[in-house]
């Protein structure tokens, strides 16, 4: 997201206060050298994101209602099909 309402330049340093794991730790300072280590970080990032209040910014996941089925697809091309045929 480029146009954040928030700013999460400092994340990092921000939540090295609230976190005593050392593991964790090791990420926020070092960063990440593999995939999983990656995983863990972005969910890290979803912590800090959530302490503050900003997951509310986040994208709304779609629950089905902008979807059709394709019997309703497969009738409206017949329906079209029809028109120019007949």
């Amino acid at each position: 997201m480029k146009n954040k309402p928030y700013d999460d330049s400092n994340w990092k340093e921000e939540y090295k206060n609230f976190v005593s794991d050392k593991y964790k730790l090791g990420l926020l300072e070092n960063g990440a050298t593999s995939i999983s280590q990656g995983w863990i970080l972005g969910t890290i990032y979803s912590d800090w994101k959530k302490f503050k209040g900003y997951e509310k910014y986040d994208l709304i996941q779609n629950k089905g209602e902008l979807q059709s089925s394709f019997k309703e697809f497969e009738s409206k091309i017949k329906k079209k099909i029809k028109k120019n045929l007949i």
